[in-house]
């Protein structure tokens, strides 16, 4: 019978009505990826921050004065460079690491196994705040547009997780369909509001809020050391526009052959993207007549973006409401990043036996699917716990992602080093700049972020590399005490089946078969429940029972499986090495109001047994129509 003419359970109805019919594995090609679809599966993380990332930095410069506004645009340039050069170092590893090169596979191939764990707990970190963090802007976005739904901030949140998850179940390029739209959408209503509102800046004249930043020579020493401070802080909130640069080379192996061409052209247009829009935000900003930053907690408070929008279109005007909705749905879609990479990066180290193996198991919809539940589980716990606060979450994101920068940039280093082919200096070159810069980035974002929460990544990524080597060795030792020798493979041990006769009949007849085609002796148990039924029982298996012994247990409390045990126990105490195999005879029934009926002895006898060495339970069944 065709597997699509086979009966379907209600379970499998269900399931295949959420997330689709399964899809085999001959047709995985066809669920790769192009550059247009693969932009927003892979882009939607790095592009969406160009939402909160110019707003970080205000919110950090205020602090100083209006004045101190002005830094934003050298910041902002600062930022933008150092894209560009993360951007560069990463499409050499696309190239030099065809079948995926993220941060853990690089660092592990050329550092060792330590620095690999360490970028790999570095970014399954960075993938569960880009979820809380992504959907935390999102939900800000629509709260700031309509203020009376901030009291449902977390809810909210937790059911966009839910939804991102849900459309990532249904499959790669299922999700990729599903995101584009809004991916694209923001794109055009992020360049259109630029667009406008330098075309109302000119107009308008010169800006009269960001004053000229003082003369530092006027200035003493502390507070100089404290404005030094304050802007490293503020570049710091600003490079959560750099999280989900590394996405691309994470996910080489989901685009369509040449996977290294197609994944370096989607790399290089989110780039230019992420830079022509980070830049231009944060340069009409200074040309707003009124900046208002207010903390997310505030029912009052408006994003950057929302300021901006107002400003190039009118309040409430649809432009204003296409910018922001179009915000929203690419913020909380920007989990996608995360969704796309975390449950691949966990099934990688998953292979290495450094997380559970079924973290590894790829589902009928051709996905990971145990990884996307726990990355769903795991981002929902920290919104609920952070009470979906965006303020909050902040301080904690980028410092996991620019560990892994580092550390990917300096295995590459240590790649070119060894390879040494055509042009390796140029790369080793490239590669050395992008780890001295990751790792300054690093050291300034754990160093100013540290109090604000940064202290909580900086111990949970140790704390996680400690829980992988557990994991590992608890896998080694496994495996030690599974190794055969050649004594160990000739050793045959004896056999005893022990079949379960309640009464006698046609099923028990079928396992009684089961029970003779088997090596070794066999025993019939009845355990007496009735007394009356035992001289019928005894009748009945002299007629059928073939010469097989028949065993009858009493059973004072009127147990089934506490003399089946005790038996069991009996016969192991006289011959420790011997195999006991249990068999119950069960019947199937085909309609399930009829299953209630039946009393499932099996999986009770397989739950009180378990820990029973060389005991096997085996049930055969027989149908009823």
């Amino acid at each position: 019978m065709a597997d699509q003419d086979k009966p379907i359970s209600l379970p499998d109805r269900l399931r295949r009505v959420l997330i689709g019919k399964p899809i085999p594995t001959s047709k995985a090609h066809h669920e790769r990826l192009g550059p247009f679809i693969g932009l927003p599966v892979f882009s939607s993380d790095a592009l969406s921050s160009v939402a909160y990332a110019t707003e970080a930095i205000l919110g950090i410069l205020v602090f100083v004065g209006a004045h101190a506004l002005g830094l934003t645009i050298p910041i902002t340039l600062a930022i933008c460079g150092l894209i560009v050069i993360i951007a560069i170092s990463y499409q050499q590893t696309i190239h030099a690491y065809p079948s995926g090169g993220g941060s853990y596979i690089v660092a592990s191939e050329n550092l060792g196994k330590w620095p690999g764990l360490i970028a790999g707990a570095a970014l399954l970190v960075d993938y569960i705040l880009t979820v809380s963090v992504s959907v935390a802007a999102g939900i800000a976005a629509i709260t700031s547009a309509f203020p009376h739904l901030h009291k449902y901030l977390v809810l909210m949140s937790l059911i966009a997780v839910a939804g991102v998850a849900w459309a990532n179940l249904r499959g790669v390029r299922e999700s990729g369909a599903v995101f584009a739209v809004p991916t694209y959408g923001f794109i055009i209503g992020i360049l259109t509001m630029l667009a406008f509102g330098f075309a109302h800046a000119f107009s308008s004249g010169p800006v009269t809020h960001l004053l000229p930043l003082a003369d530092p020579k006027q200035l003493g020493s502390e507070a100089n050391a404290f404005l030094l401070f304050v802007v490293l802080r503020a570049f710091a909130a600003g490079c959560t526009a750099l999280t989900g640069i590394e996405a691309v080379s994470n996910g080489v192996q989901a685009f369509r052959a040449p996977e290294s061409k197609n994944a370096s052209i989607t790399l290089r247009w989110m780039v230019f993207l992420l830079v022509v829009m980070f830049l231009g935000i944060g340069l009409l900003a200074g040309h707003l007549p009124q900046l208002n930053l207010l903390p997310t907690a505030d029912p009052h408070y408006r994003t950057v973006v929302s300021q901006l929008a107002a400003y190039a279109f009118g309040f409430q005007s649809f432009g204003y409401y296409f910018v922001q909705f179009a915000t929203a749905a690419i913020l909380i879609l920007a989990a996608n990043t995360a969704f796309a990479d975390f449950p691949r990066l966990a099934s990688l180290i998953a292979r290495d036996g450094f997380l559970p193996r079924p973290l590894a198991r790829q589902g009928d919809r051709l996905v990971f699917h145990n990884g996307i539940l726990v990355l769903a589980i795991l981002a929902g716990v920290l919104i609920a716990a952070f009470h979906g606060e965006l303020d909050l979450l902040l301080p904690l994101y980028a410092v996991g992602v620019f560990t892994a920068f580092t550390l990917s940039q300096a295995g590459m280093v240590v790649h070119w080093w060894k390879l040494k082919g055509a042009g390796w200096r140029y790369s080793i070159t490239v590669n050395a700049v992008g780890a001295v810069l990751s790792l300054l980035v690093f050291l300034i974002i754990a160093g100013t972020k540290f109090m604000e929460g940064a202290w909580i990544v900086v111990l949970m990524v140790p704390a996680i590399v400690f829980v992988f080597n557990s994991i590992n060795k608890r896998y080694q030792n496994i495996s030690s005490q599974l190794v055969m020798t050649n004594e160990e493979s000739e050793v045959h041990h004896d056999h005893l089946a022990l079949l379960l006769v309640p009464r006698v009949h046609r099923g028990i007849a079928t396992a009684l078969d089961y029970a003779q085609n088997m090596k070794g002796g066999v025993r019939a148990i009845h355990v007496v429940v009735n007394e009356k039924t035992v001289p019928v029982v005894r009748r009945d298996w002299d007629k059928f029972g073939r010469d097989v012994p028949l065993v009858v247990l009493s059973s004072p409390y009127r147990s089934l499986i506490a003399p089946v045990m005790d038996y069991v126990d009996e016969l192991r105490e006289e011959a420790p090495d011997r195999m006991i195999t249990v068999i119950v005879a069960e019947a199937v029934a085909t309609k399930p109001v009829h299953k209630m009926l039946q009393e499932n002895v099996a999986l009770s006898l397989k739950n009180a047994l378990y820990s029973r060495k060389n005991v096997v339970i085996a049930s055969v069944r027989y149908f009823l129509e």
